[in-house]
């Protein structure tokens, strides 16, 4: 299994971008977190400096959002979605994307969902709920 540092994480995704301003080849996974990336110009900076990257605190100002985070939990819903995991997860995220008529958007909802069932998970120490987090992106996308 393999198991990256916050590290190796905010290198991966600086080595994405600096591929993307070079036009390099890319392997699938470097290719997916491109076109994420790319829906988000908003983090082109911080994705210029990978030293920069690995030293900066995104816990302070409290509430700054951590692009770092934000882009693995992308690459995580795309996963997800692909391998149907836990099941239920890819059509849940599909009715998601066409209530917003935009992927994008089904992925910020989503993330709600994935981030409030991590915590949920780490503070009553339990293992994550796979079904909760489906039914919550499901109310998502079938909520008027």
């Amino acid at each position: 299994m393999f198991n990256p540092s916050q590290a190796d994480v905010r290198r991966f995704f600086c080595g994405v971008r600096a591929k993307m301003l070079a036009d390099a080849p890319m392997e699938a996974i470097e290719t997916l977190a491109s076109l994420w990336i790319a829906e988000h110009p908003e983090y082109f900076a911080e994705l210029a400096d990978a030293d920069a990257a690995v030293a900066r605190n995104y816990e302070d100002p409290p509430g700054q959002t951590n692009p770092f985070l934000h882009l693995s939990m992308h690459l995580s819903i795309s996963e997800q979605c692909s391998i149907d995991q836990p099941r239920g997860i890819r059509q849940a995220v599909e009715l998601l994307t066409r209530r917003l008529d935009s992927l994008h958007e089904a992925h910020h909802a989503a993330m709600e969902c994935l981030g409030q069932m991590l915590w949920e998970s780490q503070r009553a120490g339990r293992p994550p709920d796979g079904d909760g987090y489906i039914a919550c992106v499901q109310r998502r996308a079938t909520k008027d």
